[in-house]
């Protein structure tokens, strides 16, 4: 797979358009929050359902935006071994890479195949956060973006492997 190619793209697309909608979740909770805190200490009337859409919204963030971490080589991890054996053997270096990025792989698959029946319940049960007469907000949006979210990045493990196995280190 090319760093050109159709696919590769469409992906790269897709994942840096979940970086920039959870950059956006980010910018959101910091302008409810803000107006929360003026609301609660200026006026003693604080914003319905604070709690409730921020503990919904930081899992959604992490996985709207790791994909893009993934991509960019940013996940944090201890480099010190495989540099070291980068320097004294690529090949083994490379192959052990592709053992660490199948194995997220398959870490995520099985929260993607442990995660769908989750989303399912939530949107045939319409399952809801917060207090009835208070404020209530349905979960399937933020469980359907840590869908979206793990979806893209098994899909990039997936890219990088292909990419070691093509051309020996991904982008």
């Amino acid at each position: 797979m090319s760093a050109t190619s159709f696919p590769l793209r469409v992906l790269n697309l897709a994942t840096q358009g979940a970086n920039i909608a959870g950059t956006m979740l980010i910018v959101g909770l910091v302008v409810m929050i803000c107006t929360d805190v003026l609301g609660r200490n200026l006026f003693g009337a604080p914003l319905p359902g604070v709690p409730e859409m921020v503990s919904l919204s930081i899992v959604a963030i992490v996985f709207l935006q790791v994909p893009q971490a993934l991509k960019a080589g940013r996940l944090t991890q201890s480099d010190a071994v495989i540099t070291t054996l980068r320097q004294k053997s690529p090949r083994t270096a490379n192959l052990l890479e592709i053992v660490f990025e199948l194995l997220g792989f398959l870490v995520i698959a099985t929260i993607i195949y442990a995660h769908w029946p989750m989303l399912m319940k939530a949107i045939t049960r319409h399952e809801f956060v917060g207090a009835v007469g208070n404020f209530t907000m349905p979960t399937w949006p933020a469980k359907l973006m840590i869908l979206i979210g793990a979806v893209l990045l098994a899909l990039q493990f997936v890219a990088r492997i292909v990419m070691r196995l093509s051309k020996g280190t991904p982008e």
